[in-house]
């Protein structure tokens, strides 16, 4: 009886450290993930963004980004001229503010909105947030591939509408690939994918996807004219340049 319980206790020990150590290889992959997308000191860019409806019908808008760091990120339309202008800034601690130029003045966003839909795109607030996603998320690795690590991602704020994402990242540069959204009925309600080229010594997301599947509607955004470490200072993300 007391061999059984010692080798009862030596398998759950096993089991624990086993499990303790694929949440710290979690934590690892999804870190190292962070570190490949916000490893410039800055960055500038044009996204050319392309709305694609359940007919097949697109609409085309063209916008600017300028990002510093891992925390500090300006969004803004350039057109059409129904959009241009539209713009939004993401600062530390959770912070964000959305201008309208029809409205003449900034508006502070709540967390409670930020899994809303930006600007008629497929891509929520939170998506336009410049935040590392270990800071987001509890990772946990669910297997391994031949080429890619997949993992769940658990959101940490409890007013998140996704219960989780299934993030696959390549192996060899940590880009991610594919990104599913799961609601929380556990129901998969949206697709993205990733593709990633190297510019320089840093990698670069040439184009993002994402797909609603409810709706059957589908954002791209593809990025060019990408400059890194132009230095930048804080000074260049404010509302009063938000509202420039």
């Amino acid at each position: 009886m007391k061999t059984q319980k010692i080798s009862v206790f030596v398998s759950a020990l096993f089991l624990l450290i086993g499990m303790n150590a694929y949440a710290q290889d979690a934590q690892v992959i999804l870190k190292e993930m962070d570190k490949v997308m916000y490893s410039p000191k800055d960055m500038t860019g044009k996204t050319t963004i392309i709305l694609i409806d359940k007919k097949g019908k697109e609409k085309t808008r063209e916008a600017n980004i300028i990002q510093k760091g891992t925390d500090r990120r300006i969004f803004r339309f350039t057109a059409p001229a129904a959009q241009a202008g539209i713009a939004v800034l993401s600062l530390p601690d959770d912070v964000m503010y959305m201008y309208m130029p029809a409205f003449g003045k900034e508006r502070r966003i709540s967390s409670s909105v930020k899994s809303q839909n930006f600007a008629g795109t497929d891509f929520s607030y939170d998506d336009m947030e410049a935040k590392p996603y270990s800071e987001k998320y509890t990772p946990k690795l669910i297997s391994t591939e031949e080429a890619v690590f997949v993992l769940e991602l658990v959101p940490l704020s409890k007013k998140s509408k996704y219960s989780k994402l299934i993030v696959k990242i390549d192996k060899e540069n940590y880009t991610p690939t594919t990104m599913d959204y799961y609601d929380r009925g556990g129901r998969k309600v949206k697709e993205g994918t990733y593709t990633f080229v190297q510019v320089g010594e840093y990698w670069n997301a040439q184009e993002m996807s994402i797909t609603d599947l409810k709706k059957k509607h589908s954002t791209k955004m593809l990025m060019s004219d990408v400059k890194y470490d132009q230095g930048f200072t804080d000074d260049e993300f404010t509302v009063r340049k938000l509202k420039q």
